[in-house]
């Protein structure tokens, strides 16, 4: 997947900016608070429907304006053009449309244009709950699979739902009722997760082995109620202790991604080196998977990239995604000459923006790299 153009209006810090991309890395440079990483977000938004941050659409709004707007066109691998495009207003809310047609449903367009996105915050998955790595694994998972979407969209109404009735009633024939229906979709969320986990593992391996010089072996491995359990034999198990508790204590919204390291959990044995390492090689190893399983390469979003790595660990990570294996990246950094160094040295295809207060300016020819 190529994003050929991207336009924004009062998206964040950027007030009007259109930006012709090129096909291989694009790199976006200028100082903190400039707008790089809101171009990212951009480009993650068009793709996910939401920011790719813990913010609510208004708060995606330039300040003292009253709506947004993004438009990309994009090529798909298979060369066909696509157009995308993303309103929200305080008052009339979201709209997505493809080739200006809208969505009746926003789930529907999640995983036709898949992007990949690493980015500083992803220190979350280590060092934050178990509710950040069910997270990270729904949005990968949820481009993959239409049907596990539709599978987390039902679990969590009826969830809600059931939460709703324990603080109020416990009444036994609409729990058994809410009951059924946790089953059916819980038991295909747990599946799909347990499956993806599985395919994960080996890539995640071999492309830690490929950016770090660390022998230890990594891990990931999937903590569920549901691994030995039977999920309906559960929700009864825990019926007194959810009437007492009012929610639901039993279920794959419990469920937890464990990290390890040698095989002791990357949290606490892990060096910042090692964890930056692990968090780099399990997007790459999505990133791939995702590749082959759609037959389309998604765009990589790298933020802030020397947040994680060290410049010859970057210089290893150019080389590596600079392989026929992946297609169209964006790229930010606070270093111009550092990175454009790296870039030059790596012989790839490149183009170079400077961004400053929101602005987006060119800064070499990529004239014909579009083509």
């Amino acid at each position: 997947m190529q994003l050929k153009k991207l336009s924004l209006l009062n998206f964040k810090n950027i007030a009007r900016q259109e930006i012709s991309l090129c096909r291989g890395i694009n790199s976006f440079v200028g100082n903190n608070g400039a707008g790089k990483t809101n171009i990212i977000d951009a480009v993650y938004y068009l793709s996910m429907c939401k920011s790719s941050f813990p913010l609510t659409d208004s708060q995606s709004i330039r300040h003292g304006e009253e709506y947004l707007l993004l438009d990309g066109s994009y090529t798909s691998d298979s060369g066909k053009n696509e157009q995308v495009s993303c309103t929200y207003s305080k008052k009339g809310g979201k709209i997505i449309k493809r080739n200006g047609k809208e969505y009746e449903r926003l789930a529907d367009h999640v995983g036709l244009f898949p992007v990949v996105m690493v980015s500083p915050s992803d220190s979350a998955l280590i060092s934050g709950a178990a509710e950040e790595r069910r997270r990270h694994l729904n949005g990968y998972i949820s481009q993959l699979d239409r049907a596990y979407l539709n599978a987390m969209i039902r679990y969590n109404t009826v969830l809600l739902e059931r939460n709703k009735l324990l603080k109020m009633s416990s009444d036994e024939t609409m729990l058994q009722i809410y009951d059924r229906q946790l089953v059916t979709h819980g038991c295909a969320i747990h599946e799909a997760r347990c499956r993806e986990i599985e395919r994960l593992q080996p890539v995640v391996e071999e492309f830690y082995r490929l950016l770090s010089d660390d022998r230890e072996r990594v891990e990931l491995s999937y903590k569920s109620d549901l691994n030995d359990s039977d999920f309906g034999e559960l929700l009864l198990a825990s019926r007194q202790k959810d009437i007492i508790n009012g929610f639901t204590t039993a279920g794959v919204h419990r469920d937890d991604l464990i990290l390890k390291i040698g095989g002791y959990p990357l949290r606490k044995y892990g060096s910042q080196g090692q964890q930056k390492s692990f968090l780099l090689a399990l997007k790459l190893a999505q990133y791939v998977l995702a590749s082959r399983q759609r037959e389309e390469k998604p765009i990589l979003l790298l933020d802030d990239l020397f947040d994680k790595l060290d410049a010859g660990r970057v210089e290893q990570l150019i080389h590596l995604v600079s392989s026929d294996d992946f297609g169209q990246i964006l790229i930010t950094d606070c270093n111009p000459t550092r990175l454009q160094s790296i870039l030059d040295r790596s012989q790839a295809d490149y183009a170079l923006f400077t961004v400053s207060d929101g602005e987006v300016t060119p800064t070499n020819d990529i004239a014909g790299q579009n083509q």
